[in-house]
């Protein structure tokens, strides 16, 4: 056995080791997706010239990741679904209730947010929408309801660990890439003002989704159940690849949600 394999490793970067099991993914018991489509399995038929968009939540990435590390993973996802919308989503389902509390959320929302910006219906907006002291006040873009569902999410369940991601390229139009770039850069600065947030930078370093790869694991314009099993490898190595570069912010996890701590060492 060699330790290293288990700690930082000079130089790597985030997706050059792809995890068995989960690796360190395991140590969350509890872990909720927050998301859209691409976060719900979903499958897009085609029958008679109609297109179906069906979510199968059991074919979705986070179901992938329970199965793989033996965790209980919460679907709070929909096809559709905006950082706007997702406050109302959540209350409707009980997703704020206490059963569902979790010591880990994974956060993929943007791409529809993105195409409400492109029909002038939204704005991404900036950081300084946030209003730290008082998120009600956030104001009404993309980044202040989405900082406002981390908000709300640590009020529930303070010390549980937020893991924001990015959209992966995909060759698309000139305006939505320059977008989702500005989405990448919005995150990682939520994830500097708020406490317990990483960023999963799948626009940095997961691979092109260009035809070659929509080919293999896309079905129209929404992924297949090879898709959604390839981003749960994904997201469980970025995850476990945090894990070890940051040692430190980890060693308590176990006392999430509980009314302990450890004085020593950091919480």
């Amino acid at each position: 056995m060699n330790l290293n394999d288990f700690m930082k490793r000079e130089g790597e970067q985030p997706l050059d080791c792809i995890v068995q099991n989960g690796g360190f993914c395991g140590i969350f018991r509890k872990i909720a997706c927050i998301g859209d489509s691409l976060s719900s399995g979903e499958h897009e038929s085609y029958e008679n010239e109609a297109k179906g968009y069906h979510d199968y939540y059991d074919y979705s990435w986070g179901q992938f990741f329970a199965r793989d590390v033996g965790c209980t993973v919460y679907n709070f996802s929909k096809g559709g679904m905006t950082a706007k919308a997702y406050d109302k989503f959540a209350r409707e389902n009980g997703f704020y209730d206490d059963a569902y509390k979790s010591q880990a959320y994974i956060i993929a929302l943007g791409v529809n947010d993105v195409s409400r910006a492109i029909e002038g219906v939204t704005e991404l907006g900036e950081l300084s929408d946030i209003d730290l002291t008082d998120h009600a006040k956030n104001r009404a873009t993309f980044t202040g309801f989405y900082a406002s569902i981390i908000a709300k999410y640590q009020a529930i369940q303070p010390k549980a660990k937020f893991f924001l991601m990015t959209i992966p390229r995909d060759g698309g139009s000139s305006e939505r890439q320059a977008l989702y770039d500005k989405h990448a850069e919005l995150l990682w600065g939520i994830s500097k003002m708020l406490p317990n947030c990483y960023v999963l930078d799948f626009r940095k370093y997961a691979p092109l989704y260009d035809e070659a790869f929509k080919k293999s694991f896309y079905l129209g314009g929404h992924m297949n159940a090879c898709g959604y099993r390839l981003t749960a490898l994904m997201v469980e190595s970025y995850i476990d690849y945090i894990i070890r570069h940051n040692p430190e912010d980890f060693v308590q996890v176990g006392f999430i949600g509980t009314p302990y701590h450890n004085a020593k060492r950091k919480w």
